[in-house]
């Protein structure tokens, strides 16, 4: 499944890494992008393994709102 979040808080390389790192670092997650343009992060995972409400709640663990 691939989605695309809208996430408020980000503003600098750093938010980029801390949250494409977390994601990364999740199971079932194949691939995230972050925008920090569009304020949206981008991510691939397999629903078998992963839940949405676990992408979302790995990126708030990192201290930004997906809204």
């Amino acid at each position: 499944m691939n989605v695309t979040l809208n996430v408020q808080g980000m503003s600098c390389n750093h938010c980029v890494i801390s949250i494409e790192g977390a994601l990364q670092k999740v199971d079932g997650v194949s691939k995230a992008t972050v925008s920090l343009a569009d304020n949206q992060v981008s991510v691939t995972f397999d629903e078998s393994v992963v839940s949405l409400e676990n992408v979302k709640e790995t990126i708030e663990d990192q201290g930004y709102d997906v809204v």
